[in-house]
């Protein structure tokens, strides 16, 4: 969908607010009515220029995420994984992980927001991810026939998810290096 009317700064603007009210309401009590209320926009420019609700919160979501996996290469899998981490704020990641649980109920109900997410958020971190293990192997890190390199997006998110139900902690750096650590890095035999 075309997004040239609004400019780069207004666009910045209402994927904040969407963000914010997603934290606040949830993706059942997020509205476009409420969206439009508070950026001062009208329903049917945010239709225009999304098209719907999932749309334009994988956008905000997307636009939201600060790590570029695929940017990252230290020389290491163990500090490519820490500077992914490293990257993120630990405030940051408590609001992220609170939302993704939210979310999650969100997605198995709405096959429009899971397609969403899957185009515009989940598949390009994975293709990132992915990159940053490609070339771990190819460093001679891990072995290409390792099955727990599929896993790897699952055992990462399961941090992320599990820790506050478990332990009803939060999510911060030194509990994600410290998993990485102990359980993502042996599983893929990881120096």
């Amino acid at each position: 969908m075309a997004r040239s009317r609004l400019t780069p700064e207004r666009e910045s603007e209402l994927y904040a607010t969407v963000i914010d009210l997603l934290g606040e309401v949830g993706y059942d009590g997020l509205t476009m009515d409420a969206i439009a209320a508070r950026t001062r926009s009208s329903k049917a420019t945010l239709y225009r220029q999304w098209g719907s609700k999932p749309e334009l919160v994988a956008q905000s979501l997307r636009h939201h995420k600060p790590v570029r996996i695929a940017e990252i290469d230290t020389g290491t899998l163990r500090g490519d994984f820490h500077e992914m981490i490293r990257r993120s704020d630990d405030c940051r990641m408590e609001k992220d992980s609170a939302m993704m649980r939210g979310l999650a109920h969100a997605v198995s109900e709405n096959p429009e927001l899971l397609q969403a997410m899957r185009a515009l958020l989940i598949e390009p971190e994975m293709t990132g991810l992915d990159l940053v293990l490609r070339r771990a192997v190819a460093r001679g890190e891990i072995d290409a026939g390792n099955p727990a390199l599929g896993l790897v997006p699952h055992m990462m998110i399961g941090a992320l998810v599990a820790r506050p139900l478990i332990e009803d902690l939060p999510v911060d750096q030194a509990y994600l290096t410290t998993y990485v650590d102990a359980v993502v890095l042996p599983a893929l035999g990881a120096p």
